[in-house]
């Protein structure tokens, strides 16, 4: 599983430009079931999506091809977790240890 937490590096008015780009690309990836969850940051310097079903890979270049991140908009801090404990909402993407 992935925390993909995102800072913005432009003024909010850059950012707000390429909002509904943004939100199309999430809704992409939440209906292939590879995003959990995701929202603003408190407060508003960036954003956190919640990611799993992918490799390490695939969420970097999944990251890229954020519209914000095309833009210039945004960086990405990519942190992989084995999530081996979940609430009972998320538990088919619980994990074990190897």
């Amino acid at each position: 599983m992935f925390v993909m937490e995102l800072s913005y590096t432009a003024p909010i008015e850059a950012v707000e430009e390429r909002m509904d780009a943004h939100l199309a690309w999430l809704d992409g990836y939440y209906a292939s079931g590879v995003f959990l969850a995701s929202g603003r940051k408190v407060p508003r310097d960036g954003g956190m999506i919640l990611a799993a079903g992918v490799s390490r890979d695939e969420i970097e270049k999944i990251a890229e091809s954020d519209p914000f991140a095309v833009a210039g908009v945004c960086a990405y801090r990519i942190t992989e977790f084995t999530a081996t404990r979940t609430s009972a909402g998320l538990a088919a993407v619980r994990e074990t240890l190897p």
